[in-house]
């Protein structure tokens, strides 16, 4: 009993020692990541309007603080990610068995960088073209006005997302390397598949046919590179049990 005592009071101190480093780190990084925010954001402005004369507004005089303040925290988040996921994985590791080991280690390396792919698509891809099909409706009486806070925000929150998203074959294979779902089961319900995508995807962008569709298109071919790597797998299970 005394044994179990102690396991569970180390399991603690192990999880508090995790969660109080994680934290601390995204305490330190917000004050430098605050004095890069502004930098951030003329750079976003930069890849998002390009050679478009435009002329960004914003319309309360704490808007830009705020605003500040919010891509800090992204920025933090995204900056301290690697470092909270190495403090996670310092946790989880007694726990797991060799052949796991190096199977969530893979699946870290490859997380992180299908997040930092899809971010990036979505800055360099996604964002400008949606700002051009926005111009693409002004006349000479119909001007564009952006709010800053508007734009930034929606970029923020769609280069997250599209991170995210671009999670799907890892879900995929994951699921299926561990077994909680069969390749057959999933190759089966393809259509049901892509219409979770699609509702997903509506629910994630703003109300426009055209970001939904440039987030839901690519996650589906994810969707399915993760189930191609699941064929693989289970074929070579299959030859390994022959």
């Amino acid at each position: 009993m005394e044994d179990k005592d102690e396991t569970l009071t180390a399991h603690l101190e192990a999880l508090r020692s995790m969660l109080v480093k994680s934290l601390l780190s995204l305490a330190i990084g917000i004050i430098p990541l605050f004095l890069a925010a502004p930098y951030c954001i003329s750079w976003l402005i930069k890849v998002m309007i390009g050679e478009h004369d435009i002329a960004l507004n914003y319309f309360s005089p704490m808007e830009v603080f705020i605003l500040q303040i919010k891509t800090a925290v992204v920025l933090d988040l995204l900056v301290c990610s690697p470092y909270i996921a190495k403090q996670i994985w310092n946790f989880v590791l007694p726990a797991l068995h060799d052949d796991e080991r190096r199977f969530i280690k893979s699946l870290v390396i490859s997380s992180s960088g299908l997040f930092i792919l899809g971010s990036l698509f979505c800055i360099f891809f996604i964002l400008p073209l949606l700002i051009n099909f926005g111009l693409s409706f002004m006349t000479e009486d119909i001007k564009a006005m952006f709010g800053i806070s508007n734009l930034i925000s929606l970029a923020l929150w769609l280069a997250v997302v599209f991170g995210l998203m671009f999670q799907f074959p890892l879900i995929t294979y994951s699921l299926i390397r561990f077994a909680l779902v069969s390749y057959e089961s999933v190759k089966n319900k393809r259509p049901y598949i892509f219409v979770t995508i699609l509702i997903i995807a509506a629910l994630l962008t703003p109300p426009d046919v055209v970001s939904q569709t440039m987030l839901a298109v690519p996650t589906y071919l994810l969707f399915e590179l993760g189930l191609y790597f699941s064929r693989k797998y289970a074929q070579k299970q299959t030859a390994k049990s022959d």
